[in-house]
């Protein structure tokens, strides 16, 4: 697998609204982008240090991915996101392979059009790994 950079940190929040002013008027940085993403049940936030890109995410059900982890971990950092250089299906075949559980069998739609899929902590070292390509 060819990870070419780290796309985004995934940071989970109980409301966009009430996290960013932490974000832009403390920490200096923009909000360049909020969107929802339908099938994850999530609204996206996306701000820019440097070349990282930090992903707000709000649940937009009490049933989404979101709103059980912050149920149970609270708020803070979610997931890691990588841009593969091979694809992703390259990437989830390689990992699987490896013997990393996958979430995601095949690349599905994320926000900012990317095509992503999940590998599960477990047998990632206990970090959540999203892998991205555009």
């Amino acid at each position: 697998m060819k990870i070419s950079h780290i796309e985004h940190i995934g940071i989970a929040v109980k409301s966009i609204e009430d996290s960013l002013p932490y974000y832009e008027k403390l920490l200096g940085l923009k909000c360049y982008n909020i969107e929802t993403v339908e099938d994850q049940k999530v609204r996206t936030a996306f701000l820019k240090v440097g070349d990282v890109k930090l992903e707000l995410l709000e649940p937009t059900s009490p049933d989404s991915s979101i709103a059980k982890f912050i149920e149970k971990h609270g708020e803070g950092m979610h997931h890691l996101a990588y841009c593969v250089e091979d694809g992703v299906v390259n990437a989830l075949d390689e990992a699987e392979q490896a013997g990393i559980q996958l979430i995601d069998k095949a690349p599905r739609a994320g926000a900012e059009h990317l095509h992503i899929a999940f590998l599960h902590p477990k047998t990632t070292k206990g970090i959540l790994t999203e892998l991205c390509e555009h």
